[in-house]
Parts: C-alpha cells; structure tokens; sequence
C-alpha cells in the first residue's frame, strides 16, 4: 500500500476467532446506540453555540500571517492560548520588513512589518489596485543598545553617558547615550582601553561600536542605520532627499556599521555567559531586555543587574503598523488591538502599548513594571530622528551591507 510516493506498512493482521452469536448483533447494537448519540450531539452543539462552552465543536480558523520582529508577540504560548479562545490560530512566515513590502501578500490574511515605511508602502499599493486594508498600531519597541555595566561606566566616564538613576537607590539600569559622541569614537576608531575601561575591571582592545545582526535582513539593523544617519555629522532633522543624497549618506556611515553578527541573533549572543567579551554592545529592541530582566527575576528573585540599557538622545519615529488584508485578518487586528488580555501580555513581554489614536496608553506600562518589581526606563523624547522614505533607505541598506538584490530583510 502506497500513500503519494511513501510506501505505509501495514498493521499486522492479528487472526481472531469469531464470537459466538448473541442477541447483541452489531445492527440490533447500532439501532440501540446511534438515537442515543444523536441525541449527545445534538445536545453538545447547542450548548456551543449558545454558551461557548464545548470549544472543541467551535470552529478554529488558522491566520496565515508575515512579520519579522513582532513574531515574538504570536509566538508567545500565553497569547496563542488567549487567541485559541477567540477561535485562532496563527501561523507566521517569519521574513523582514523589507521582503514583506515587495512580496506577494495574496496568499496572507495579515502582514506585520517592524516599520512605518513598508507599512505606507503596502497600503498605497493594496488603495491603488482597491483591495481590503485596515491599519492597526497596536504596539511600539523603541530602538536600543544593550550593554554591560562596566561598558555603560566606562562611556559614563568619558561623558558619552548618562544615568538615569534608579528610582528604588539600587544600581541604575538604563542610561542615556549621546549618540553623536559615541559615532565619533567609532569613527575614530577608538578601542574599549583607550577610554579607561580598565578601571571597571576588564581589558578589552576590541574598537568600540555598536553590534547589529545583518543589516540586509534585520530590521532592528535597518532602524539603527536611518538613526546613525540622521545623527552623523548632519544638521537637524536632515534625510536623504535623492538617490545621490542616500548614496552619498552611505558611503559616509558604512564603515560605523561593518562590523556587525551577519546573520545571527545578536539579543542571544547578548544574554549568553560569552557575551560580554563578544558583543559588549549590541542593538536590540526595549521589549527584548524587559522581557529577559522578568524572567530572570521570575527564575532568580532578582535583576540581573550586570546587563543595561542605552536609549540613544535622538529616537526614530517608526511605528510598527498590522495590516489586516481581508475580513479574517481585521478580526485579528481588532482583538490584539483592544482585548484587555492580550494588551496586558504585550506589555508582560515588554511593548508600550497604544490607544486608538497611535499614541502610547498612558502609563500602563509603567505601572506593570513598577509592580513586577522592574525599574522604569525613561525614553528620550526631546529630539527625533527621522526615517527616510522607503525607496532610499532601500539604496541606502543595499549600499551599507553589500546586499544582493534580491536580499529581503
């Protein structure tokens, strides 16, 4: 026997003697029991669809979905249970923003990219050839670098950083980092040594920079590169308005990039015992560390104060944007958008969550942090970095990591 081109084995046929007749014959057997099991049945389907009570009688609709960053959130065990209840589920094609913009979507019921640029891209494409978008911003993670604290000492004592002083006296967690200053010593090539990091109890002649997954796939890597950008040597609020302007941008910030992890996961090397010596800086997203810092403390009954937070003083504005592509995916769109369960889990794994007009909700966030028992970053807000417009920021990755055409992040 053959199932496609698998050839099944068969059980083995066991040789058993018949039973004796009775008056229990197999049609006298289904005339006594199937009545009765109509009967459960019938039973059993009205009380789904009048209470929800039999969920397995419902009816689960599996959402394909295309994300990069924001797969955390659907891959998290609580929200899948949570939307299990609603009668989803979701499978994700993990890709980077930039493949979900210029991809076919017509096999999708839902796409999340990390920025706002591929999001307005889409959504003109999809009003141009009027087919069904709805835009949802359920959630941010602003850009980050995460370090260690001999590291963050080290810049706070050649006035590069900053803390933000822990609200309960105990070591800071987060500082604020003066970007530019930072890029001048990468510019300048400048090793961990030649800025006393001795004096924090760890010799490293490594340059400092800062460590980014492949910025040809990764959309953190993306975001950090518009910020750098924005912040190296030019003048307030300027972009890239040209091709000539972003290829000429590029060239000029490439080497601060070129030594990144192509092609692995920064966050992880990051919170591995090797990472201190391997990435003492890296870029990741804030949800990234506040989740890690709740489940150390859950595990450890304490923070793990050796790893910190850099908020760089300028932050990009880029709002992620779920775009729900038909019926289906707007069903969707509205539960993690306003169902208070899977709102309160986004922010247990680290998101500031957003009201209905995109901006952040209050102070939510910061009360579940206070009472988890994790101190409150302050995000830098008194300057903002622009992003490029899509187009350019495309030139401008290509140039920086050498990307094949092709190449998606």
């Amino acid at each position: 026997m053959t199932v496609g081109e698998r050839p099944v084995a068969e059980e083995p046929r066991l040789a058993l003697r018949r039973p004796p007749s009775s008056a229990w014959s197999r049609r006298g057997l289904l005339a006594v029991l199937l009545p009765a099991l109509a009967t459960v049945l019938t039973g059993a389907t009205a009380l789904g669809v009048s209470g929800n009570t039999l969920l397995p009688f419902e009816r689960v609709i599996t959402l394909e979905g295309k994300m990069a960053s924001k797969r955390d959130f659907f891959e998290d065990e609580q929200v899948r249970r949570i939307l299990l209840k609603h009668h989803l589920r979701i499978h994700i094609t993990s890709t980077g923003s930039r493949e979900v913009a210029i991809r076919d979507l017509s096999s999708y019921d839902f796409v999340f990219p990390s920025g706002q640029p591929a999001g307005d891209l889409i959504t003109r494409e999809r009003a141009a050839r009027n087919e069904f978008t709805k835009i949802y911003r359920p959630f941010v993670s602003p850009i980050v670098l995460a370090s260690y604290r001999e590291y963050a000492e080290a810049l706070k004592d050649a006035g590069i950083a900053t803390v933000q002083e822990a609200s309960d006296g105990g070591k800071p967690l987060y500082y604020r980092l003066d970007t530019r200053k930072f890029l001048e010593l990468v510019h300048r090539k400048r090793q961990w040594n030649d800025i006393g990091i001795q004096r924090h109890g760890i010799t490293n002649t490594n340059r400092i920079l800062a460590q980014s997954p492949d910025v040809c796939t990764a959309n953190s890597a993306g975001t950090y590169l518009a910020l750098v950008s924005f912040t190296w040597r030019g003048k307030a609020d300027e972009v890239p308005e040209t091709d000539r302007e972003a290829d000429e941008r590029a060239r000029r910030i490439k080497p601060l990039m070129e030594q990144g992890l192509p092609h692995a996961d920064v966050f992880r090397t990051y919170v591995s015992p090797e990472g201190k010596g391997v990435a003492p800086v890296v870029v990741a997203y804030e949800h990234q560390y506040l989740t890690y810092q709740a489940h150390h403390l859950a595990q450890s009954k304490e923070l793990d104060s050796r790893r910190v937070l850099l908020y760089p003083d300028s932050q990009l504005v880029s709002q992620p944007q779920f775009l729900a592509l038909n019926e289906d995916g707007d069903r969707l769109g509205r539960l993690i958008s306003e169902d208070p369960e899977l709102r309160r889990r986004a922010m247990e794994l680290g998101f500031r969550i957003l009201d209905p007009t995109g901006e952040v909700a209050g102070d939510q966030l910061t009360r579940f942090l206070d009472e988890s028992g994790i101190p409150v970053p302050a995000v830098a807000t008194d300057t903002r970095a622009a992003m490029p417009r899509l187009r350019l920021l495309e030139r401008m990755i290509s140039i920086v990591g050498d990307c094949p055409p092709e190449g998606g992040r």
